[in-house]
């Protein structure tokens, strides 16, 4: 396998964009990623719908078990919400906001607990009344309730996995298994052998024509897009370095389980405090920032030079730093400094930006959403020298990069966000091993890596041990720059 693609050719002003879709069709690929060379037309919803019922009458899907729902018509596309908290609570929203486009119900939702079910039943229930069809028996709770959930679809209908991103792989390769469309949050892995997986599962994905989501949102952001293409097109010139920050007070601090606690459970519930079920509060938060800025830079970092370490989180148990300053390099040389920070009381600041040799851009102004992006003639961004600024107010992202899945799916455009949210998640992971270990971490090294941080996800029940376990004194291990310098931990 190759280093990511070198700096991906200027999108100029007649870049190809999928029709409403926001999705450059000029994407950078690579040398891993498998292109579609097919020239053969990929069937319609309706078509699709067709061949997979008559795959099933002729016995190719004998001895699976039926979908417990039925589409009243082919254009009724069925929802399954795996992973119940606020995040998938707000995509299951946004998926039943696209109703404009043609009909869309929630028939089927799952968690492992039973409060974050009900609280997303309660939400949804009373916002979507009409697009809300989940009765209790479609209710699923533990940790197979994604099967159970996904059992409820038919072939073509979308599944949502907001759930820890360990659970990724495992979720995704039954969705395949069952020709599911599907939308996921991000990160999308943790480690170099679930980002191979979930390379190999994209590429399947594909081949069955599946429309496949990932929650970086920000590549939806008209704003951001127009920004994009601006750069592309030379407005600042060619970019010599990107700074993004993401500080402020402190955040995925854990302390040890009660009595009595599922010790499995309570690191599912906060996964934010854990590298094995999230990538720690690095991956999950600063992955956007890192995504934006390779983005903008039309390239993938192939080298992390990072530091960082754990100042003021008293008597936590948890395994993140709370502070990380991780430098890293593109194929050109051309450098993003990311800065992450959260300890109360200290300076807070959550922005990206871009230096070219001809002038500067904010690709994050405050947060993800509004970016009210806009390009400076010099590097200070000061009113006298703004060249353009996206119109104000903005749309939402997390809305838009509905919209753009739903579209595809009913129009049977090409949208495939699996390989790229992978080699994010990867190069974002190769950043935070980097601060870890006190090591220059390359690219290929990341990918390569055989340290899995929780094997055997899919054999998973609620009497598991948990793939982390504390020392006799209730602490779990943590990462020590130049002790541990192979693994994370």
């Amino acid at each position: 396998m190759g280093k990511p693609g070198q700096t991906e050719r200027a999108a100029r002003a007649g870049r190809v964009i999928l029709a409403g879709s926001g999705v450059d069709r000029e994407r950078q690929s690579p040398k891993h990623v498998r292109m579609n060379t097919s020239d053969s037309s990929p069937p319609n919803r309706r078509d699709f719908l067709r061949q997979a019922g008559t795959l099933a009458a002729g016995g190719v899907l004998a001895g699976l078990k039926l979908p417990a729902v039925h589409a009243a018509s082919s254009d009724l596309i069925q929802v399954a919400l795996i992973g119940c908290g606020g995040r998938g609570t707000g995509a299951s929203a946004n998926a039943l906001s696209t109703a404009r486009l043609g009909p869309i119900k929630l028939v089927a939702m799952a968690d492992v607990f039973r409060d974050r079910l009900d609280s997303s039943v309660r939400n949804l229930s009373r916002e979507f009344p009409s697009q809300f069809d989940v009765p209790p028996e479609r209710r699923f709770v533990g940790l197979g309730a994604y099967q159970q959930a996904m059992d409820c679809l038919k072939p073509g209908d979308v599944a949502i996995f907001a759930t820890p991103p360990a659970f990724r792989w495992v979720h995704f390769a039954y969705a395949i298994q069952k020709r599911l469309h599907v939308f996921m949050e991000k990160p999308v892995t943790v480690d170099g052998p679930t980002s191979r997986r979930m390379l190999e599962l994209s590429r399947q994905a594909e081949e069955k024509n599946l429309k496949v989501g990932v929650g970086l949102m920000v590549r939806h952001c008209r704003g951001r897009q127009e920004l994009h293409a601006r750069i592309r097109g030379g407005e600042i010139g060619d970019i010599l370095l990107l700074r993004a920050y993401r500080t402020g007070g402190a955040a995925a601090v854990a302390r040890r389980p009660g009595p009595g606690d599922n010790e499995l459970l309570y690191q599912i519930r906060r996964f934010h405090s854990f590298l094995w079920a999230s990538g720690g509060l690095f991956s999950d938060y600063n992955i956007h920032q890192i995504d934006e800025c390779s983005w903008m830079k039309g390239a993938w970092p192939v080298r992390a030079h990072g530091t960082g370490g754990r100042h003021f989180r008293g008597d936590a148990v948890d395994q993140n730093f709370d502070s990380y300053s991780v430098e890293y390099t593109y194929p050109d040389g051309t450098k993003l400094f990311f800065i992450g920070r959260h300890q109360s009381g200290t300076h807070e600041e959550f922005a990206s930006y871009a230096h070219g040799t001809k002038g500067s851009a904010i690709i994050s102004t405050a947060a993800h959403t509004p970016g009210r992006v806009r390009t400076f003639r010099g590097q200070t961004f000061t009113r006298a020298d703004l060249l353009w600024a996206f119109p104000q107010p903005e749309p939402s992202p997390y809305q838009l990069e509905w919209d753009d899945l739903i579209e595809a799916i009913r129009k049977d455009l090409p949208y495939h966000e699996a390989e790229r949210g992978t080699i994010a998640s990867l190069v974002t992971a190769m950043g935070r091993r980097a601060a870890h270990t006190g090591q220059i971490i390359e690219y290929e090294q990341m990918l390569n890596d055989d340290h899995e941080f929780a094997p055997d996800l899919d054999k998973l029940t609620e009497d598991s041990p948990a793939p982390l376990q504390a020392d006799a004194s209730g602490r779990y291990p943590v990462p020590m720059p130049g002790q541990k310098k192979l693994r994370e931990y």
